[in-house]
């Protein structure tokens, strides 16, 4: 049996060795090039408008903001905190009490060695190599404060196995399904901690040293285990099990270990997911730490019991480049996951670019559709498709506008296609562009300051694809500023109200305070669960290609159900598409667009 230190490396200022270093050290280098080449390979494949933001931000405050996000949510879990406290505590006992063994034990082998420069395993070892109490400064302290740490990640890997088999502890009804290759090496991540907290007290069972923890475990284990022949074989194992974990992380979801913090720096720096899927897209796919967040916020999982579609699942088929076209296309697009993702993984945009651009038209295809004049005027009103099938919008707004006294002109009142997002939800871009660019001769030919639109799917598509030189407001924004400049009087109304923001509008643009501003001045506004950024799909989503019109229904019923529950009088929404689709399955409370009510007012 080898003797705890080897007799040719005694003491300071000597370099401590010993081949069971050897599994950490080779797992660490070869993991380390495998990132260096991986991430360069994906930052080289970016468009060049992209790698110049990183350029321009690398030596800038994006940086150092950067860090500070690191800090706070890679190590400290933040958002997942805001989600799910107890997970966010599990998170964080993984991620940050790993991060203070490493730097408080190499500020302790620095203190004990008197320098930097000793190898980067000694740190890890460093109970191996220093068993016992010797006089150096702050031993004492440095031994209590790793055995604190250690005992941390400890209660840490405690409760993670406690999720794994009894989720509903934390509060989640489903957690992610895992692999064999999944469990492989999430045994490897539950052992390590456990076979150090072992290695330690063994150690410390023969030489002395150690603290309230290993120090008094290792006095206990002296009393029955032979720990001469345990104490170097757990040093091996220890190392080993940290080997093997380098080994696989980089093809397991522990890749999102060091590729979040990448994916924070890039998008600090201004880089974007395009509509095509590149190596940014990979970034963000390989940050992903399936923490299952996502399955509970899907309402194709709480309505449908859809389980497999959910972006934990998506994303692991792209990593490991399964068949997605099923999970590509079975999506409501609602935004719920994304706002619920910690990570803040641009979900929809990804999805988005993996949808087939199969749909080929060309101008002459619109042909039949007269182009109508356009009045000039200050204000252009486009309502959109779904807004024509409600007319009840259209002509709340024309009174409103008519109140105004606004100079304004309905530029698709007799004639107009589709805005294109359906199309482009449906993956299919250049089509859409087809369809963009007949509507952008209307806006042009009315010369309009403002552009307004009742339509929240076409209030995002103006904003963000059609790269208008004019302003774009939803008209919950546009009545909003009609009443705070006192060019719009509103009598509140008296009628309970609760308030169903449209996912593309509240999540997609945003847009939260506008509508919640004026439904609180016409009406008793009831504050819900499903405020701002939290609110239910109603089902009816043009995203989803997948689901039938009975599961749609069933989704919208069960959103109604939610908002019923707190007794309004009216149930008001700001876009015709969830109005219809609510008010099918809503017989007993009726269903108002924004716009509706505020003409009563």
């Amino acid at each position: 049996m080898k003797p705890i230190i080897m007799q040719q490396y005694e003491y300071t200022n000597k370099i401590y060795y010993d081949h069971f270093v050897l599994p950490f050290t080779i797992g660490l280098v070869v993991l380390l090039g495998y990132l260096c080449v991986k991430y360069y390979k994906w930052i080289k494949s970016f468009p060049k408008e992209e790698r110049k933001k990183i350029r321009k931000g690398l030596f800038s405050l994006k940086t150092i903001r950067s860090g500070w996000e690191i800090f706070r949510e890679s190590l400290l879990h933040h958002n997942i905190f805001k989600t799910n406290p107890m997970l966010g505590y599990m998170h964080m006992t993984f991620a940050f009490g790993w991060f203070l063994l490493i730097v408080v034990g190499k500020i302790e082998s620095m203190v004990y060695h008197t320098s930097a420069f000793n190898p980067p395993y000694f740190a890890i070892f460093f109970r191996y190599f220093h068993p016992a109490k010797e006089t150096f400064p702050y031993s004492e302290f440095f031994a209590f404060l790793m055995d604190l740490i250690l005992t941390f990640l400890l209660i840490g890997i405690l409760l993670a196995v406690t999720k794994r088999f009894c989720s509903r502890i934390f509060g989640m009804k489903k957690t992610t399904k895992q692999r064999a290759y999944d469990l492989l090496i999430l045994t490897v991540l539950w052992l390590i901690f456990p076979v150090r907290f072992l290695a330690e007290s063994f150690t410390s069972g023969l030489n002395g040293g150690g603290s309230f923890l290993t120090h008094n475990a290792g006095d206990f284990f002296s009393g029955f285990l032979p720990l001469e022949s345990l104490s170097y074989p757990a040093w091996w194992l220890y190392s080993s099990l940290l080997g093997l974990f380098f080994l696989l992380l980089p093809f397991s979801r522990y890749m999102h270990i060091p590729t979040e913090m990448v994916y924070i720096f890039l998008k600090n720096w201004g880089v974007k997911q395009g509509k095509e899927y590149n190596g940014f897209s990979e970034i963000q796919v390989n940050s992903c730490s399936r923490c299952g967040i996502c399955i509970n916020t899907c309402q194709l999982n709480t309505s449908c019991n859809i389980n497999d579609t959910q972006p934990v699942y998506f994303l692991r088929r792209l990593r490991n480049h399964e068949e997605f076209a099923q999970q590509a296309e079975d999506c409501l697009m609602c935004g719920r996951c994304e706002n619920a993702c910690p990570v803040g993984i641009n979900l929809n945009a990804i999805r988005q670019s993996k949808r087939p651009d199969i749909l080929r038209v060309t101008k002459d295809t619109y042909a039949y559709v007269p182009q109508p004049e356009v009045n000039p005027a200050k204000v252009a009103y486009f309502a959109g498709c779904m807004s024509h099938l409600t007319p009840g919008i259209i002509k709340s707004m024309q009174q409103i506008f008519e109140k105004a006294k606004a100079d304004y002109t309905f530029i698709d009142e007799k004639a107009g296609v589709c805005c294109g997002r359906p199309l482009a939800l449906s993956g299919n871009w250049k089509t859409a562009q087809v369809v963009m660019d007949k509507n952008l001769q209307m806006i042009d030919a009315s010369q309009a300051d403002i552009l307004v639109t009742s339509c929240p799917i076409c209030y995002k598509t103006f904003k963000e694809d059609y790269l208008l030189n004019i302003k774009v407001m939803h008209h919950t924004e546009y009545i909003d500023m009609l009443i705070r400049d006192g060019i719009l009087k509103v009598n509140a109304l008296d009628l309970k109200t609760v308030f169903h923001n449209p996912c593309e509008l509240g999540r997609g643009c945003g847009v939260v305070d506008a509508p919640e501003s004026v439904l609180k001045q016409v009406s008793r506004k009831i504050s819900t669960a499903y405020d701002g950024k939290k609110s239910l799909c109603c089902g009816g989503s043009l995203a989803n290609t997948a689901i039938d019109s009975t599961q749609k229904t069933k989704i919208s019923s069960d959103t109604v159900k939610a908002y019923a529950a707190y007794q309004p009088d009216v149930i008001v929404t700001a876009c015709p598409l969830c109005k219809k689709t609510l008010g099918k399955t809503s017989p007993e409370i009726p269903v108002k667009d924004i716009a509706e009510l505020v003409a009563e007012a």
